[in-house]
């Protein structure tokens, strides 16, 4: 036989003068509420029902908060200041393992992108626009492998003598670069 929980019960006027022990839970009889008790409070917290609970529709502007709020939360979650380094753009290589970029940079990156760079117009871009997700063979936005020496950092791209690709600016359709057309760079946050 399955067992049942039954916990205290009684009316508004009954709750309103109960103090229930820490973490007890009662109901109040006449407007089918839980309430929750901390062991001090006389008559505890009722809990609203979701059909009778107010919904909020007011609408929030954003321009209405104060520009010392803005002052003193932004620090607070902004992280702390960093450098950006880019490379110039060099032409893609399909035909081999990887392409390496040594940096003259003595820490360890935050993040480092490969971005590659349109030269010409192709695939729906034109001259100078800079795409973040392409692919190299299988892989979708591939990102380079790093590392720190005596000399500084090598970015490594791993291309495994495969193919790049982009998808087409307006289609989507996956079209195979060429270097005479695409170039890529590296930005670095450090």
């Amino acid at each position: 036989m399955a067992r049942i929980l039954q916990i205290r019960r009684g009316t508004t006027a009954q709750n309103n003068n109960f103090t229930g022990l820490p973490g007890e839970i009662t109901m109040d009889t006449d407007t089918k509420t839980l309430r929750i008790h901390d062991g001090e409070t006389l008559g505890g917290f009722a809990l609203a029902r979701a059909d009778d609970a107010a919904i909020n529709t007011s609408t929030f502007d954003i321009t209405t908060v104060s520009d010392d709020f803005w002052a003193e939360k932004i620090p607070e979650f902004v992280p702390a200041p960093y450098s950006v380094m880019e490379t110039d753009n060099f032409p893609i290589a399909d035909a081999t393992a990887y392409m390496e970029y040594i940096a003259e940079i003595d820490r360890q990156p935050i993040c480092v992108q490969s971005i590659l760079v349109c030269l010409n117009d192709d695939a729906g871009y034109v001259a100078g626009d800079e795409v973040r997700a392409f692919g190299i063979g299988a892989r979708c936005n591939p990102t380079p492998n790093i590392q720190t020496a005596q000399d500084g950092l090598h970015i490594r791209l791993m291309i495994g003598g495969e193919s790049f690709w982009v998808s087409q600016n307006t289609t989507g359709a996956t079209t195979t670069v060429t270097a005479e057309n695409w170039g890529i760079k590296f930005r670095v946050y450090y």
